[in-house]
């Protein structure tokens, strides 16, 4: 794999006045120019909804324009918070609240089932400025998981919590829950079933990981993400998920592990991943690119792009979006495809699927 590119956008500068055209156009390692003095830190916001099997052989023209229209809402949301000055992780929060309240994502209303035929939502959140973090795991209840990551970092001593624990400290911060069923969705549903009918018939020479990890490729995405840099200069990333089809166990991914699916520090960059858990974890990825780019000096592309790199080597597959202090951004995935999506201060946001 490549260190310039893995699929994803080459590392690019957010500055003010720079159109939709110029973020496209863009592709040198030194952004698209320098901050002046007296100037406003230029901000911006890089988002995802999921890597995976994503061709457009597969994708009808309804369906493309459902996921770009969630995305540029997104995007918009984030972005009026950090054009009013607000904080980055407020941005996050905007725009993974949408996504999570969208069932074309495998985060909130759209997770996706358990084996037992159950949803489970996993998810985390990251201050770049103070490195205080906060995240929720194996939640049956919480309408939008990254509200409460928020507040298990704000209003409480801890970093994570689990399950029925977790969504008693939600009850008590007026976290609102909701019955099981609103998680249902039928799409979701059928994606069950045809992972567990193709358990039955597994191809010739298939691991056992391999049956667990592969036996539904093309639908093995949709977590979201976001990363924000404020006026401020301050990063913060978020991440949510259902997990994957047909986990079983209480199986937790990358997702709400700090390191692993999700991290910001303002001294580097913020991260937020998608894709094989198992293998973003053992790689702890999102810390992986931040402790590239202060002990090695890589780029937050290069970085980026070394981590996802090691994922590859292990068998994993995904992407992840990360955005360094500075305002560059990149998008690496090795996968077909990811949404995606980037807005910076001149405010017109650029949507991507395929590997384009």
């Amino acid at each position: 794999m490549s260190h310039k590119r893995a699929g994803g956008e080459s590392r690019r500068k957010f500055l003010g006045g720079v159109g939709a055209a110029a973020l496209a156009a863009s592709a040198s390692p030194k952004g698209l120019g320098a901050q002046k003095m007296g100037e406003l830190h230029p901000f911006g916001f890089v988002i995802h909804g999921g890597a995976g099997t994503i061709e457009r052989s597969r994708m009808t023209p309804e369906r493309e324009r459902a996921y770009r229209e969630k995305l540029t809402e997104a995007l918009l949301a984030g972005y009026e918070v950090l054009k009013k000055s607000g904080g980055c992780l407020d941005a996050v929060v905007a725009a993974i609240v949408l996504m999570e309240d969208s069932p074309l994502f495998n985060a909130g209303k759209g997770a996706v089932f358990t084996n037992a035929g159950t949803n489970e939502l996993d998810t985390s959140i990251m201050d770049g400025r103070t490195l205080k973090a906060g995240a929720a795991a194996s939640l049956k209840h919480v309408k939008n998981p990254i509200l409460l990551a928020r507040l298990v970092m704000e209003q409480s001593p801890h970093v994570m919590m689990v399950g029925e624990g977790a969504e008693a400290f939600a009850a008590q911060h007026g976290v609102e829950l909701v019955d099981p069923k609103y998680f249902y969705t039928e799409e979701r549903w059928q994606q069950l079933q045809k992972v567990k009918e193709a358990e039955k018939s597994p191809p010739p020479k298939q691991s056992k990981l391999e049956k667990e990890l592969r036996a539904f490729d093309e639908h093995k995405f949709g977590t979201v993400g976001a990363v924000a840099l404020d006026r401020a200069g301050n990063l913060g990333a978020g991440t949510s998920t259902g997990g994957m089809t047909n986990k079983r166990f209480g199986r937790v991914g990358d997702s709400p592990i700090i390191g692993a699916g999700t991290y910001a520090d303002n001294e580097t960059c913020g991260v937020s991943c998608t894709g094989d858990g198992e293998y973003f974890i053992r790689v702890s990825v999102a810390h992986e690119v931040s402790s590239r780019m202060r002990y090695a000096g890589e780029s937050v592309e290069r970085a980026a792009a070394g981590a996802l790199e090691k994922v590859g080597k292990l068998g994993g597959t995904g992407g992840l979006i990360a955005l360094d202090r500075r305002g560059n951004f990149t998008t690496p995935f090795n996968t077909s495809g990811m949404y995606r999506g980037v807005v910076g201060p001149e405010g017109r946001p650029r949507v991507l699927i395929y590997k384009d």
